[in-house]
């Protein structure tokens, strides 16, 4: 339940940084910054950097949402066993599967993976399994060999293996878990015996964490293997009060065990069988396990860095120019008197590529495989700093790519095939395209004609009729912001964000690809952010009566900051994993996925060019930023060039992911198997920032692999609005065709999709160096 789409846009050549020098600070002044203004206790939070430098990170607002949205409180998906908190819940989070339908499906962290056990497997546990899956784990699908190089259509990895099971022998089929603290990144996941007993064990779920940690409390510590233990070894105490077990395991991997006990006593945990550690009964502490892949030196890193552990997790970042810089830092508990030593978390491959010097020379060559990020790297450190350095601050709303910037000014041979298509576009009947039974489907509508407004305007230079058509436009967009659409948005006071009232209205959770269950909102939200960011352009005198509302788009998908207590911090944006994940409240037993890269990347430009025409530059700064941020993503992870070494070999042929969830990729799509649909839903929209997240070589590889003539689909064969989509891609590489493609005569509509137009993509071509 996915999303499909497809779409347009374009600003002035002097669009910049409000206020900001052309100068980026120094490394090391803005990582002491960063640290030395968080405190752990927010996920995100003002900051004050160098001087000249733009926070990143301040709130969008903090009022309630707007009158004309009604608050209700049934939401069709009850919260399950979450404690009470002041904070709105995160919906679409790594962890959503403790809280969904049973209960029992996996969670990953990275490199790891746990699941409540619920009595499963030989070892029968109701305790908190843990799972690591390296590469030659994985299963692989059939080639397909009407590809080039046949890549395997995906790959998954295993479920069910249970490595490492932290229990206790009070926990049964009485066990309940619940959670609390639900936070960006960052949940505890709680096991009881029953309800209401005053025994627990509490684990601090964060991503990228080097250690699973358990909190016991008045129980008797059991520890299980699926796997089953080979041979466990007391290994002494790598300092006072903690008791060290090296665990060696029937596949042949090696884990290390770490109890710190609250009273300092020796807990002599006991081997009671091949599936069975035993400690004491009544036990209060820590256990700590962690799997070692890197021998001796391994385990002196771990054993340096035991006794600590990561509860809860910030991100702050400034921007000065082109040049963004963000940190993570996390909170620590454990043993954390006197000189503490520090956390141990893992890093993906985009981060190391990513981090300041300093933050470089704290990774360790501790290496573990993650399920679809390629290799995780230990690294040494309470907080890391990374650095984005050529941020797309000159990206407007007119064509534009890395090499040429913006191109706001189109040649007399490109301004003549656009008005001779633009008459007739912009006299569509926006109110019966945009008055819709689905937000995503309107919004896609409006930005299209949002485009061809402002393509008229500034690029074809014709102010009266493209007033005409603004003045239709904003009618049309009226609908939405008075909230009397045909599912009108309410405010959920259960989770704590905007919905449709589809599926309470059709008892459906299904209906509008899901969005009254918070998912796909940065897809759905993105198009109306973009169409009110043109309007706002065009006529800033809209802006009073409609800013609030949406604002409250924003707020809803990408607040960045806990001081706005109506909508969790960044709902849809991971900052662990540099790109957003689109799963609402479903369970699901491969975890969060995201299906439209460049939707995705949508949302952070509308974001960008929303906070840059409302004067907001914080919200422009932190749309930059995500930008750059996805854009390296994304060619780790996502649009996969030939040189490609995070995804498996066998994969890298299919050029895009398709599906990438937390524990497989599939090369397919949510509404079909088509190849178009695969490598266009990561299309699609084609905007400004399509040339910077998708290389020249990238696209040019997937459209000889793919799209070329004789290719496996030749575009030219491709029916319906995918074949525009296909063309105004290749505008990245070959204008001149693409903009030959659009202005022929006899040109075919139904070659657009709903969001796209003629008017738009002839100017994309042509400012691209097609006209």
């Amino acid at each position: 339940m996915e999303c499909l789409t497809v779409h347009l846009q374009s600003l002035p050549s002097s669009l910049g940084m409000e206020g900001q020098p052309s100068s980026a600070p120094s490394r090391s002044v803005g990582a002491q910054v960063l640290k030395d203004n968080f405190d752990g206790t927010t996920e995100s939070r003002a900051m004050v950097g160098p001087s000249g430098t733009t926070d990143a990170f301040r709130p969008v607002a903090t009022n309630a949402p707007p009158s004309q949205i009604n608050s209700r409180g049934d939401h069709p998906v009850a919260r399950l066993r979450i404690a009470p908190q002041d904070d709105p819940l995160s919906t679409t989070k790594f962890y959503a599967n403790l809280f969904l339908g049973g209960q029992g499906q996996g969670v990953w962290t990275h490199p790891y993976s746990i699941s409540w056990s619920k009595g499963s497997g030989n070892s029968r546990s109701w305790g908190l399994s843990i799972q690591h899956i390296d590469a030659n784990q994985r299963a692989y699908g059939p080639p397909n060999k009407a590809i080039p190089g046949s890549p395997v259509q995906y790959f998954i990895n295993p479920l069910g293996i249970q490595s490492i099971i932290m229990s206790a022998t009070e926990l049964g089929s009485s066990t309940v878990l619940t959670t609390d603290t639900l936070k960006a990144f960052s949940v505890n996941a709680n096991l009881q015996p029953h309800t209401g007993s005053n025994s627990s064990i509490r684990f601090p779920l964060v991503q990228g964490m080097g250690f699973v940690t358990g909190v016991y409390r008045n129980l008797q510590p059991v520890i299980q293997s699926g796997v089953f233990f080979a041979n466990i070894v007391a290994n002494g105490s790598p300092r006072a009060g903690v008791f060290k077990y090296r665990i060696a395991l029937e596949d042949q991997k090696t884990w290390l065990l770490y109890a710190i006990p609250s009273n300092g006593q020796d807990p002599q945990l006991k081997l009671i069988s091949n599936t069975l550690l035993q400690g004491p009964t009544g036990w209060s502490g820590t256990i700590q396990v962690t799997k070692n892949p890197a021998g001796p030196f391994g385990e002196s890193i771990f054993d340096k860095c035991a006794t600590v552990y990561a509860t809860t997790a910030g991100v702050t970042g400034y921007v000065s120019g082109t040049a963004g810089q963000y940190q993570l830092s996390w909170t620590k508990a454990g043993l954390t008197t006197g000189k503490a030593p520090p956390l141990i978390m893992f890093a993906l491959p985009h981060h190391l590529q990513s981090f300041d010097s300093t933050t470089a020379s704290l990774a360790t060559s501790i290496k573990l495989q993650t399920t679809t990020k390629g290799i995780a790297t230990a690294v040494m450190a309470d907080s890391w700093t990374l650095l984005e350095p050529s941020l797309p601050v000159d990206m407007g709303f007119a064509p534009w790519s890395p090499a040429i910037g913006t191109a706001n000014k189109l040649s007399s041979t490109a301004i003549q095939a656009i008005l001779s298509v633009a008459t007739k576009e912009v006299n569509q009947d926006m109110g019966a395209q945009t008055n819709l039974d689905s937000m995503y489907f309107s919004g896609k509508a409006l930005s299209k004609f949002a485009s061809i407004v402002y393509t008229i305007h500034d690029l074809a230079n014709e102010s009266n009729l493209a007033n005409q058509g603004l003045a239709r436009l904003k009618a049309a967009f009226a609908l939405f912001a008075s909230n009397q659409q045909k599912f009108p948005l309410v405010y959920d006071t259960n989770w704590g964000g905007l919905v449709s009232s589809a599926s309470y209205t059709l008892h459906d959770l299904g209906a509008d690809f899901g969005n009254s269950c918070f998912q796909d909102h940065h897809f759905h939200f993105s198009y109306f952010l973009h169409a009110a960011a043109i309007i706002a352009y065009l006529d800033p005198r809209w802006l009073p009566q409609n800013q609030d509302w949406v604002n409250s788009l924003v707020r809803d998908v990408a607040n960045p900051s806990s001081e706005d207590k109506y909508f969790p911090v960044f709902r849809s944006f991971d900052w662990y994993h540099g790109h957003s994940f689109a799963k609402g409240l479903f369970e699901s037993g491969d975890s969060k996925d995201e299906e439209s890269s460049s939707e995705d990347a949508l949302f952070a430009y509308a974001m960008k060019m929303w906070g840059h025409v409302i004067g907001d530059a914080s919200m422009e700064a932190r749309g930059n930023l995500m930008l750059s941020i996805l854009a390296r993503s994304f060619q780790h992870y996502f649009l996969l060039q030939s040189d490609n070494t995070i995804q498996p070999s066998n994969f890298v042929g299919n050029k895009v992911t398709g599906i990438l969830f937390e524990n497989k990729i599939d090369h397919t799509t949510y509404f079909g198997n088509n190849i178009e649909y695969i490598q266009g839903i990561h299309m699609i929209p084609l905007q400004p920032f399509s040339a910077l997240i998708r290389t020249k070589k990238f696209v040019a590889e997937e459209w000889n692999t793919y799209f070329a003539p004789g290719a496996v689909v030749p575009a030219n064969n491709v029916n319906g609005g995918w074949r525009g989509i296909l063309y105004a891609n290749l505008a990245i590489i070959d204008p001149k065709t693409s903009f030959n493609f659009f202005s022929q005569k006899g040109f075919d509509p139904s070659w657009l999709d709903g969001g796209a137009s003629q008017t738009w993509y002839l100017a994309y071509a042509a400012g691209l160096g097609g006209a």
